[in-house]
């Protein structure tokens, strides 16, 4: 590497350290001007999409703010007792979500959501996997996709956003909905990784986010053009939330372009706030 490009690199690191520790700094700073927020538990219900990237930033957020992040998990959809929308729908208090925008949305019409507190985070796709060491089939255009569908002895998928997609959406479009209903299984409030780990299921579909922390299998690939949903996971306060303020400087924390390379690692695509126009 010639000096020039050891410079650059060297400024680039730089910038990036200062950027992450300015936002810090402005964490820090808020949270010194709200004494509450540094002895309160901020409560945080957290689908699965976002879950391994959150794990990694909590405890810095922790150690910057010296608030306290209680985490419990729960899918953005569904039925089951640990569902964000069930969670909220018996008042539940809880100070921050992390869930799939469309069901947020509806959440939000519904009242149970803070108007205006919605921040898009990240972007996610679906992905397929089969247990590790088995043969990984074709699912590089939509007809192979289709052909790998109905040659599959069992598919699982989730209960939550992707699943409800690959159910009530993509299935039909191909046109074998009926032909493999009797091999779908859904995957209520697990990972669906689990399932194909343990050969339970020959191939499984999920958020590539949520595969990629599972043992024991190996991620095919996203789905292909034609097929995939790209599902953005946003955050957002809700109604029994007890600790706005520090939900909010959360919120902004978690949504700063220093935690970018970071969530990216994770299967995610980060959501970047749009360039206001300079007004005339």
């Amino acid at each position: 590497m010639n000096p020039a490009n050891i410079n650059g690199y060297r400024l680039r690191s730089k910038r990036a350290a200062l950027i992450s520790a300015c936002a810090l700094l402005g964490i820090a700073v808020a949270s010194a001007r709200a004494p509450q927020a540094n002895k309160d538990e901020i409560k945080v219900v957290t689908s699965g999409a976002f879950t391994a990237a959150y794990l990694e930033l909590v405890p810095e957020y922790e150690h910057a703010t010296h608030s306290k992040l209680v985490t419990e998990f729960g899918p953005s959809m569904g039925t089951t007792h640990n569902a964000i929308p069930v969670r909220l729908g018996r008042g539940e208090a809880i100070d921050v979500v992390i869930m799939a925008a469309p069901a947020l949305d509806d959440l939000a019409k519904q009242g149970k959501i803070r108007a205006d507190s919605r921040v898009d985070l990240v972007q996610s796709k679906i992905g397929m996997a089969v247990k590790a060491g088995t043969p990984k089939p074709d699912i590089s255009t939509l007809d192979a996709l289709k052909l790998t569908l109905l040659a599959a002895k069992s598919i699982a998928y989730s209960d939550s956003a992707s699943g409800v997609y690959l159910s009530t959406e993509l299935f039909p479009k191909l046109g074998i909905a009926d032909q493999i209903k009797s091999k779908c299984r859904k995957i209520e409030a697990d990972p669906v990784g689990g399932v194909v780990a343990s050969g339970e299921v020959e191939i499984g579909f999920q958020q590539i986010s949520e595969l990629r922390p599972v043992k024991g299998i190996d991620i095919v690939g996203e789905l292909p053009p034609g097929a995939q949903r790209v599902i953005v996971f946003a955050a957002a306060i809700p109604t029994t939330s007890k600790h706005l303020e520090a939900a909010k400087a959360l919120i902004q924390w978690l949504a700063s372009p220093a935690n970018y390379t970071l969530i990216q690692k994770t299967g995610l695509e980060p959501v970047k706030p749009k360039a206001t126009k300079p007004q005339s």
